[in-house]
């Protein structure tokens, strides 16, 4: 897809979305269950849609509520529900409706005080830690449609380890609620949210307090104070403001935040390559501001709005890509903590940089391949048998310090505090460590793109089979893997063509109308866009069948 002239600028009124617009959308707006784009749908980690669409309104939030409080009803999930939210406009209008119909089913719920904005990987972290001390088992729900336009809202259930449900409850929930929108959502039982308040359903939880007091068990927080880098962080206007102001006074880091603005358009967020706002760490159209500053610090770090994805800047390599930052976070991680389990492997997904895998190999760690999707990493998180899950889109996630699980979700706070660390124990930043990397393992040349696709198309696109693909060659390498699972037996939910030079992959995306396209080579520039170009015409002449 074409880049937009103005990305990496800031937008103008044209650009931002009439808020007052959006939340009469939201509760006026009633969508259609017999349209699929307006029925309840879960992608890869949750319901994302956007009121001025019809697709995230007052009733599809009614009727997932509702169908959450049904599956923990039908799972005897009695312990507290832990609920957060993000700063997008669609959050708070969410989360008043969810309060009044989890209060309704007498749900304890646990919120944090004066319905402050709660990261990802915060929720996550209290649902683990409360279910390790046993009791009654908790879960939880976080508002968010994560780094997404201002515009859109979103909705995803935390099961009670802690992490993006998995597929067999996303389903079970969404053939619920869509049940329930049928139906009609008058049925739905809620009181107000002042009843709501009042009932002793709704409690408060510190999570700020809880997840920064707990850090030091998941980064070396001392080595950094005693290094004093000097660090830079840019919450994007997210939930991670609070917490970042946190950690530099808790624990007297030189950490100067450099945006404190929260204001529900993201006007102050650069244009992305399309000429949207997203709130994407990973784009150095969107990091474009903290880009800039870049000069005045040793490591600068971004976060999206809820806060489970990072970004990594340095003076020297910019915006370092989140491929080439998770390599480095391995060969860290496996080398800087002696406690963790010798036998648990490194999780990527099929689409991560194989750089990875030859970090982790070099290490003698085993290689963990799962389908696109946090939830995929959850179990080897929680049992331990992964010590690290990480995603080419910037999500990852690690074990802490003496093996233990940290979270079960991307936590993209703990990754952006691991740059400091490598720096201050190391004495090297990310990027200069990365080159080091390509010197002893290869040139890694790898890039994604995005191409417009129908539902129709997309769904055809899961549909392909392996021997659909029955090019021997591609970019004048022998194909020598054909596959729609990933290498430990998961369906792609697309397809996968390798050589032994390099690889594409090609997958629908569950919350836009387009397909992705991944391409790596460790040959050359060159060599990929040949992988690109070949692999971009087979997929078209697949598509048209």
């Amino acid at each position: 897809m074409p880049i937009d002239p103005r990305a990496g600028q800031l937008g103008t009124e044209t650009d931002f979305v009439d808020l007052t617009k959006l939340e009469r959308a939201f509760f006026d707006g009633r969508p259609d269950p017999s349209s699929p784009a307006e029925r309840v749908s879960f992608g890869t980690s949750g319901h994302r849609g956007s009121a001025l669409r019809r697709s995230f309104n007052e009733d599809h939030i009614l009727a997932i509520t509702q169908a959450i409080c049904d599956y923990r009803q039908s799972q005897r999930i009695d312990g507290p529900l832990y609920l957060g939210i993000d700063t997008h406009a669609l959050s708070i209008p969410a989360y008043t409706t969810a309060l009044e119909v989890l209060a309704a089913r007498d749900a304890s719920v646990l919120v944090a005080p004066n319905d402050g904005y709660t990261p990802t990987p915060a929720v996550s972290r209290a649902i683990v830690t409360h279910n390790r001390g046993g009791g009654r088992v908790a879960d939880g729900i976080v508002i968010t449609p994560s780094h997404n336009p201002p515009e859109d809202g979103g909705f995803k259930y935390d099961p009670p380890h802690g992490g993006p449900a998995e597929s067999a409850v996303t389903s079970w929930i969404e053939r619920r609620a869509n049940e329930l929108l049928a139906g009609g959502t008058r049925s739905i039982r809620r009181v107000s949210i002042e009843r709501a308040r009042q009932s002793g359903a709704v409690a408060t939880y510190d999570f700020l307090s809880r997840y920064v007091g707990d850090l030091p068990s998941a980064i070396d927080v001392e080595a950094i104070a005693r290094a004093r880098p000097k660090i830079g962080a840019d919450p994007m206007g997210g939930a991670s403001l609070e917490y970042w102001g946190r950690i530099a006074d808790q624990y007297r880091l030189d950490l100067t935040v450099v945006n404190r603005q929260v204001e529900k358009t993201f006007r102050f967020v650069p244009l992305d390559h399309d000429g949207r706002i997203r709130t994407d760490c990973s784009s150095p159209y969107a990091m474009a501001r903290l880009l800039a500053e870049r000069a005045s610090f040793d490591v600068a770090v971004g976060n999206d709005a809820d806060a489970d994805r990072h970004g990594v800047v340095t003076a020297a390599a910019g915006l370092l890509p989140p491929n080439h930052y998770l390599a480095v976070a391995v060969d860290y991680l496996a080398r800087y903590r002696p406690m963790w389990p010798s036998s648990a492997g490194i999780g990527m997904t099929a689409v991560t940089s194989d750089m990875l895998a030859r970090v982790a190999k070099s290490l003698g760690r085993q290689v963990v391949e799962v389908p696109v999707g946090f939830k995929f990493f959850v179990p080897g998180l929680g049992d331990r048998t992964l010590l690290f899950g990480g995603e080419e889109s910037a999500g990852a996630a690690f074990l802490a310090r003496d093996g233990s699980t940290w979270t079960t979700d991307k936590d993209g706070i703990l990754l952006a505090l691991l740059a400091a660390e490598i720096l201050a124990v190391t004495g090297k930043n990310p990027g200069a460590r990365y080159g080091e990397l390509e010197a002893a393992l290869g040139t890694s040349y790898y890039e994604r793109r995005d191409a417009k696709a129908s539902r129709e198309l997309r769904e055809r696109l899961r549909s392909v089979r392996s021997d659909d693909w029955t090019t021997p060659s591609l970019a004048g390498g022998r194909v020598t893997s054909r596959r729609t699972t990933s290498l430990s037996g998961a369906d792609l939910g697309g397809l996968k063509v390798a050589t032994d030079q390099g690889w594409f992959a090609v997958r629908p995306s569950g919350t836009e109308d387009v397909y992705k396209l991944y391409a790596e080579s460790f040959v050359s520039a060159d060599h990929l866009g040949q992988i690109i170009d070949e692999a971009s015409s087979g997929v078209a002449a697949l598509l048209a069948r």
